[in-house]
């Protein structure tokens, strides 16, 4: 179990916490009401703490962990640390100004993935896009935004990036694009030969992994869109698929749905050209650009 929030976020550390609490409440026979009773609120609430969906409060935690009949001090300590390091506000917290809520549970787990896997087939990976097509991304369907506002986004997807360069141990990244999003010219020809550039120069670094799924390949497995699979170091975090749409997001941890997605980006996988082409077709399309 992770000791410290620094580096798995305060999202993957509530999941952790609830995962723990609902293990010793099931060992100790007691059912949920009787776990939401013993904490002055409801069932559902309790539910909620053990999924990871909502913040601890250490008085609530404490009063559970005497409930479930934990007596090891030390392990008492332990838990009540990780209870107080959940509820740290993530860095992406002084971005609430341009962050929609429900995607606040997404930058904790990106943060706290070891592995990324995504398909994309309408923008460039988030993780792997320029300032200029950020800039022209956050302006998409929303008519005129504040100068301000725009950079602010800017900023926060800059910060994301991080994941791919902290050290010791950054996020490996493994992408698939539809060759589509290479060569739809978000924020204009220039902006798209710079932001083609920058994915030559990501297909260096040894944590990368880019393919790129051509128009000549015809159909393929994932009829049903973008989509990631985030996996993580902890043991207690199983993968997540996270689906986003226009005005909110799917995390998916159920083993059936987790079979599906991971098999449909095998097969993905499978059916782009290998990663060691990618360089080629995307020189093939920045020479399109070109002409």
């Amino acid at each position: 179990m992770t000791e410290s929030g620094a580096q798995s976020g305060p999202t993957a550390l509530r999941i952790i916490l609830g995962a723990h609490l609902r293990r010793m409440r099931e060992a100790a026979g007691i059912s949920r009401s009787d776990a939401g009773w013993e904490i002055r609120s409801s069932e559902s609430k309790v539910s909620r703490m053990e999924l990871g969906r909502v913040g601890f409060k250490e008085r609530d935690v404490g009063d559970l962990l005497t409930l479930y009949g934990l007596d090891d001090g030390e392990e008492r300590e332990r838990l009540m640390a990780l209870a107080r390091d959940a509820n740290n506000p993530g860095w992406w917290h002084r971005f609430g100004d341009v962050l929609p809520s429900w995607f606040h549970s997404y930058l904790g787990l990106e943060a706290a993935a070891q592995l990324i896997r995504t398909y994309e087939l309408q923008f460039v990976p988030g993780l792997l896009q320029t300032p200029e097509y950020v800039r022209a991304v956050v302006q998409l369907g929303r008519g005129l935004i504040p100068a301000e506002e725009v950079e602010r986004r800017v900023a926060l997807r800059v910060s994301r990036q991080e994941v791919l360069h902290r050290t010791p141990t950054p996020v490996r990244l493994w992408a698939v694009v539809d060759e589509s999003v290479l060569r739809r010219p978000i924020g204009g020809v220039k902006a798209m030969r710079i932001q083609l550039e920058a994915l030559l120069e990501a297909t260096h670094m040894p944590n990368v992994t880019l393919q790129v799924m051509p128009f000549e390949s015809g159909g393929h497995a994932a009829t049903g869109g973008a989509y990631s699979i985030l996996r993580f170091p902890e043991q207690d975090l199983p993968d997540i698929v996270y689906i986003e749409h226009l005005t909110s997001a799917l995390y998916l941890d159920k083993l059936e749905d987790l079979d599906q997605y991971t098999a449909t980006m095998e097969a993905l996988c499978v059916a782009a050209p290998p990663p060691n082409k990618t360089r080629d077709h995307l020189y093939r399309i920045l020479k399109d650009f070109d002409d």
